[in-house]
């Protein structure tokens, strides 16, 4: 056996603590680039409006679950129901619509009565609801 030759052999060593100064310093550099470098950004000149714009008004009728109407806040008979909603209606310009919130007691009947006076008016129609329970699962007990 020869063991003064295998303690003769050298060993090969790589000194690596200027890679991890470099391997931060390109770290560092490609994320400074990458903030900047946004290629999804288009750059428009828009226009410049004189007056402010509004968003468009709607007209709220409520039933409450004994089956009384309300424009807004004033309660109104059913039958004069078409007589109340024309100036509020003819107070917006475009496309009138009639929001509708109704207690879940309210008979369907009352709604479409209801759909049909703003049938008559012209009037889009939009059914008020609540958030559901959760996303896509009714309550429990449906």
């Amino acid at each position: 056996m020869n063991l003064r030759e295998s303690r003769r052999k050298k060993t090969v060593e790589m000194h690596n603590s200027a890679l991890n100064d470099i391997l931060f310093i390109l770290l560092l550099f490609f994320l400074i680039v990458s903030t900047l470098a946004n290629p999804n950004v288009i750059k428009l000149n828009l226009p410049k409006a004189k007056t402010n714009t509004k968003a468009k008004q709607t007209v709220v009728v409520s039933i409450n679950a004994n089956r009384e109407f309300f424009v807004g806040t004033a309660k109104v008979p059913f039958n004069d129901l078409k007589t109340a909603l024309v100036p509020a209606l003819q107070r917006e310009n475009i496309d009138p619509t009639i929001v509708i919130n109704a207690e879940k007691s309210v008979p369907v009947e009352d709604v479409v009565s209801l759909m049909e006076v703003a049938r008559e008016l012209n009037a889009k129609v939009v059914l008020a609801t609540s958030k559901p329970a959760g996303e896509g699962i009714p309550p429990a007990g449906h």
